[in-house]
């Protein structure tokens, strides 16, 4: 350094007050300050090489809580950068650089391309949590719809819902259904909608009265014990009011004005709020599945964080929770899924995506007072019984189709109907439906929503126990006067009658207080023995069987009924002098007899005989061998 150089060397002194001073060092200092300046350098030089660290180990040991799946050579590695482009840099972790690729790919223009990336992004279980973070943020609608539906997928790939304002209480959640449910229109909906609106906001407003000190008595606010005795709890009233979205969501019309009014962000308060509460976070996936009828309501859905928790419910242990999160679900996946499920048709198998070719439908249809989870569930356990019991209770099925038919034929897709149906008009949910309850209106009914779900499309067998029978023999005869239902016609390979009462049934051994009989409602009406309208049908399904060659068997009980303590039902393979019905004997003819196919006789009572004791028992067994036989055998294995 030359000595030139260094005069103009300027330094500050470095003060907590005043201003700093400049002045020019004198030559001794400045030869000090460059002795000192050669030694700290020094010092620097030699402590960077005492401590520097190979970083190869360190990287080696990072590479370490990794799981490789197949081993990749510098080839691949760097096949794979050139592919990605951009998007990372050529020094990047390789794992790094795979999840942005399979992102890149959820965005292709390629159907196949991008159905491949869902799967091996829900494959690959090595991410870490900040990346499953930044798919979440980074992956569109249609991606985040696909995760959801594939078995098992991880659930941090969905973002949660958006937070919503804190509540102070549960009074503004009835105050906000309350105000949902008042913005609907009532015009142009049928008298039930009506009915249950009605009903949710009477039902609210007592509510809303009682707990506000509404309620007067004794010249002042109402008693803490009288109050009690017109306040309405919080979830019922909520329960009420759900069960009029349902009705207002099966409205087209309406489902826009349900989601523009706020009802997504409303739901999903209530949902959070009652997680403890089944019913009501079933109604209110029921609702989200109706709106997700509409394509232009997906986005809506989607923003509102609704993909989570179905993909969070579909993975329920509980069948009915999974099968409406299926269902919501599938009617959002517009990527894989062309059919649009209704209200009432259930995915039992496949509830998720899969590489499985779908051959076959096999549709179950339920009776008088069933439904479509509980009506084919496992026979009831007597809890009488020991250890041997303890462990078939394990394996206990809520419902067989999806645990043991789908097991056993994987090919098949599996779905049940659900509908309404009552003893009395006493227990009627709308009393103002009653038009709607007979054969001919659910026929035409359902025969609208099984087309939509594409029932028809691919070999059908229809099962049905009791009422559900007449059901599918009046769809079937429906279908046939159709031209836009002839390939249901066409494709109906077989069906399987569950002690179903072709020509009418009875009820007996009831006591003088049986209030069913005094006011009973269509279907007891409509099932009555030897009426003309069953003959009828039944004259003009044998006709249509014969001629379509549709495959048939029927399985009869031949114990009593007894639906609760009041009313026994007689089963309808004991003749008027006790003897049983046998086929080849000149006995009194069996109400479950057909006329065609097989009947087998089974030593259970009318509710149970479509509940098979376990999945080796002759019930299902064959049952089974009818389903594999009607559709061909091995081809659905």
């Amino acid at each position: 350094m030359s000595a030139s150089a260094l005069r103009l060397i300027r330094v500050r002194r470095l003060s907590s007050t005043g201003p700093a001073v400049k002045r020019a060092l004198p030559w001794r200092d400045l030869i000090c300050l460059h002795r000192g300046c050669v030694f700290i350098t020094y010092e620097m030089v030699t402590l960077n090489q005492a401590i520097t660290i190979d970083t190869s180990a360190i990287l080696q040991e990072k590479h370490k809580s990794y799981i490789y799946l197949t081993h990749t050579t510098n080839r691949e590695q760097e096949s794979l950068k050139n592919h990605l482009g951009t998007v990372c840099h050529l020094d990047a972790d390789p794992h790094e650089c795979a999840l942005w690729v399979l992102l890149k790919k959820t965005c292709s223009a390629d159907r196949a391309v991008r159905q491949q990336a869902v799967q091996e992004l829900a494959q690959n279980h090595h991410w870490q949590d900040y990346q499953y973070q930044t798919a979440a943020q980074v992956i569109d609608q249609r991606t985040a719809v696909a995760l959801a539906r594939i078995p098992n997928v991880d659930l941090r790939f969905f973002l949660p819902p958006p937070p919503l304002p804190h509540s102070e209480d549960d009074i503004s959640i009835e105050d906000g259904l309350r105000q949902l449910l008042a913005s609907l229109p009532q015009s142009e909906v049928d008298q039930c909608v009506q009915y249950f609106t009605s009903l949710a906001l009477r039902e609210s407003s007592q509510s809303l009265a009682s707990q506000r000190g509404g309620l007067w008595c004794f010249g002042g606010n109402g008693l803490p014990y009288a109050q009690s005795l017109t306040s309405t709890p919080s979830e019922k009233v909520e329960t009420f009011c759900l069960q009029a979205l349902v009705q207002h969501s099966k409205v087209h019309s309406h489902c826009d004005h349900i989601v523009a009014n706020g009802g997504l962000q409303l739901l999903q308060r209530v949902y959070q709020l009652r997680r403890d509460s089944p019913k009501i976070q079933c109604n209110i996936v029921r609702i989200i599945g109706n709106l997700a009828l509409n394509e232009r309501l997906h986005t809506a859905i989607v923003q509102s964080g609704w993909v989570s928790v179905l993909a969070e419910m579909i993975q329920s242990p509980y069948i009915m929770q999974a099968s409406l999160a299926a269902r919501a679900l599938a009617n959002l996946d517009r990527e894989a899924v062309r059919q649009k499920y209704q209200d009432g048709v259930y995915i039992l198998h496949p509830q998720c995506r899969t590489k499985q070719p779908i051959k076959a439908d096999v549709l179950f249809v339920h009776g008088l007072l069933g439904a479509a989870f509980k009506t084919w569930r496992q026979k009831d356990l007597d809890e009488t019984e020991d250890d041997k019991v303890e462990g078939v209770r394990e394996d206990y099925t809520e419902c067989w189709p999806k645990s043991w038919l789908a097991a056993d034929c994987p090919n098949l897709r599996i779905l049940s109907v659900e509908y309404d149906t009552h003893l009395s008009d006493w227990k009627a949910k709308c009393p103002a439906e009653n038009q709607r309850k007979s054969l001919a209106y659910r026929s035409q009914e359902l025969l609208r929503k099984l087309k939509d779900a594409g029932v028809g499309e691919r070999p059908v067998v229809w099962v049905a126990h009791s009422m559900g029978g007449l059901l599918v023999k009046k769809m079937l005869l429906d279908a046939s006067k159709d031209p836009d239902l002839s390939p249901l016609i066409k494709n109906t390979k077989g069906i399987l009658f569950y002690s179903v009462p072709h020509h009418g049934t009875f009820m007996a051994g009831y006591s003088v207080n049986v209030r069913y009989l005094l006011f009973p409602s269509i279907e007891v009406k409509e099932l009555c023995r030897d009426s003309p309208a069953l003959r009828d049908l039944n004259e003009n399904f044998l006709n249509i069987t014969k001629e379509q060659e549709f495959k048939v068997l029927s399985f009869a009980e031949t114990l009593p009924t007894s639906i609760g303590p009041m009313l026994k039902m007689l089963h309808p393979d004991v003749s008027f002098l006790g003897t049983r019905y046998q086929k080849n004997m000149n006995s009194p003819f069996s109400l479950s007899d057909l006329g065609i196919g097989d009947l087998i006789q089974v030593d259970v009572d009318h509710l149970n005989i479509c509940k098979p004791e376990k999945k080796d028992s002759f019930l299902y067994k064959r049952t089974l061998q009818f389903i594999q036989d009607a559709l061909g055998g091995q081809r659905i294995k």
